[in-house]
């Protein structure tokens, strides 16, 4: 029978390790997702994604077989590391988020804007899908 040296605080090390890189360094391994909010008008659905610190030339907006690809890359600053973060809970890295868009929207006509740190993405509704009024005639 061999006897060896039970070390107490070794799991308390351990955590406090772990816990030290997970406050002193960004979150790049894991994905994150925007939020978006998404609504419908009369002649067109507009999506609102939250993209705050994120270059404009660091998104990427696409449709491709009906599907609306938002994506792109939250970097995290290097040179601000020096300033003694105390906590560090934003994730950074790449994201994407993709949509299916209804057969009724004009994708050839999409629009898209970008301001403080929101992007617009409007896609105008075909001619034949807005709402139209027809006159109903009573005959006696």
């Amino acid at each position: 029978m061999s006897l060896s040296h039970f070390d107490p605080l070794a799991s308390l090390r351990l955590f406090e390790d772990s816990f030290t890189r997970m406050v002193n360094e960004p979150r790049t391994n894991r994905p994150w997702s925007p939020a978006v909010d998404i609504y419908e008008t009369q002649n067109e659905l507009v999506l609102k994604a939250d993209l705050p610190d994120v270059d404009l030339k660091d998104i990427d907006v696409k449709v491709e077989n009906q599907t609306l690809t938002i994506s792109g890359e939250r970097k995290f600053d290097q040179e601000h590391t020096e300033k003694g973060y105390h906590r560090i809970e934003r994730s950074y890295g790449s994201f994407v988020r993709s949509f299916a868009v209804p057969n009724t929207f004009d994708t050839e006509h999409i629009a898209a804007d970008f301001k403080n740190g929101v992007l617009s993405v409007t896609l105008p509704k075909k001619e034949a899908a807005k709402p139209r009024q027809v006159k109903v005639e009573v005959k006696q």
